[in-house]
């Protein structure tokens, strides 16, 4: 639960940093990258449920990828779910399971209802408006596609990392690279999504008896 956990709970973390309002002589964020996130963050909340394919990337500051996952995410108004191998993590909005194959070991947590919690959800939605300067820096080839670069950075200069680029296509970020200070660079692609499936809620709760002899780490 371990390294993974970490690297997802810091793609996350990374872009979650909405607690806070700019302070004056900041700077000004660019009004075209606002049209661009704002299109993103409105499109994502008709979403009644998604579910998106995704890879995570982590590079050292010589370019060595020194570890990578694939996944998939499901999300369902507060809840969702993230499968990886070996390793899943649950919430049904309220409870945080995070479970551990190789361990057969599941830690349970009360989601944090505070504001900057980190959920997979606001990663597709409006949390840009208040720890980050942002502005569209054109579009961009990726793979075969065109894409909008948006480039943040964050208004605390004591964060971890000095930017995160996004790339957004048809109004839905495709792809996230955050900039570590230590060179470091963490890059979170999504390769599918499926948006409004049936997805039932029974999806999003831990349950015990599918993961016999599992040993249940109560931390709430």
């Amino acid at each position: 639960m371990k390294k993974f956990y970490s690297s997802l709970v810091l793609i996350f973390a990374a872009v979650l940093f909405v607690q806070a309002q700019v302070p004056k002589g900041m700077g000004t964020s660019d009004p075209e990258g606002k049209k661009v996130l704002d299109a993103v963050s409105a499109k994502f909340k008709t979403y009644k449920s998604v579910q998106a394919k995704f890879s995570l990337k982590i590079e050292n500051a010589s370019g060595k990828n020194v570890g990578s996952k694939s996944g998939t995410v499901y999300m369902k108004g507060s809840k969702y779910r993230i499968s990886v191998t070996g390793q899943e993590i649950f919430s049904d909005g309220s409870n945080v399971w995070t479970y551990d194959k190789a361990s057969n070991e599941v830690t349970v947590t009360k989601l944090d209802a505070s504001a900057n919690s980190i959920t997979p959800q606001k990663l597709f939605t409006n949390f840009y408006d208040k720890d980050f300067l942002y502005k569209l820096n054109g579009n961009v080839k990726v793979g075969a596609k065109q894409m909008k670069e948006i480039e943040l950075t964050p208004v605390d200069k004591t964060k971890a990392f000095h930017k995160v680029l996004l790339y957004v296509d048809n109004n839905v970020i495709n792809t996230t690279k955050i900039f570590e200070k230590t060179g470091n660079r963490i890059t979170y692609s999504t390769s599918s999504m499926t948006p409004n499936g049936a997805i039932g809620d029974d999806m999003f709760v831990f349950d015990a008896k599918k993961y016999p002899g599992v040993e249940v780490v109560d931390l709430r």
